[in-house]
C-alpha cells in the first residue's frame, strides 16, 4: 500500500493528496475534509488554532501505517493542519483508493476516527467577543 501521512503548518494541498492516491486498480476513491465551521455547540466561532504535540506527526504516520495490508486498499493520504485556520479551512484531509467502495469508505472512516481518538492535537476556538475556549482535547 502506498501511503503518505503527517502534520503540516501549511494549507493542506488536497489536489496533491488526491493525485497521490490515484491508482488504476482502484474502483473507488473516498476523500474526507474536516473543515472549520463557524459554530460549535450553538456558540459562534470566528477561527481556530490547532496546537500539536511534537509527536503528532509520528502518531499520524503510525495511524496510517496500521492500515498496511488492508484488503483492497491501494493508497492512503492523510494530513492534519496545525496553526491558525479561518472558517472554511481544511483541518484534516484523508484520501483512500481501494478496489471497492466499501473498502475505501471503511478505511477512510476508521482513519478519521483513529485521528480523533489518538492525535495529540488541541483545538483552541476563538469567539466573536475576543475570548477563546479549548475544545475536544484528548
Amino acid at each position: 500500500m502506498k501511503q503518505i501521512a503527517g502534520v503540516t503548518d501549511r494549507d493542506i494541498d488536497v489536489d496533491t493528496l488526491d493525485a497521490f492516491v490515484s491508482d488504476d486498480r482502484a474502483g473507488a476513491v473516498v476523500t474526507f475534509a474536516g473543515v472549520v465551521r463557524n459554530h460549535d455547540h450553538g456558540v459562534a466561532v470566528t477561527r481556530l488554532e490547532y496546537l500539536g504535540h511534537p509527536t503528532a506527526d509520528t502518531v499520524m504516520k503510525e495511524i496510517v501505517a496500521s492500515f498496511e495490508g488492508r484488503e483492497g486498499v491501494h493508497a492512503v493520504a492523510a494530513q492534519h493542519r496545525v496553526g491558525t485556520l479561518e472558517i472554511g479551512g481544511v483541518a484534516l484531509y484523508v484520501a483512500v483508493s481501494a478496489s471497492h467502495r466499501a473498502q475505501a469508505f471503511g478505511c477512510a472512516s476508521e482513519i478519521v476516527e483513529a485521528v480523533k481518538a489518538r492525535m495529540p492535537i488541541w483545538k483552541k476556538q476563538f469567539l466573536p467577543d475576543g475570548s477563546h475556549e479549548w475544545s475536544e482535547c484528548p
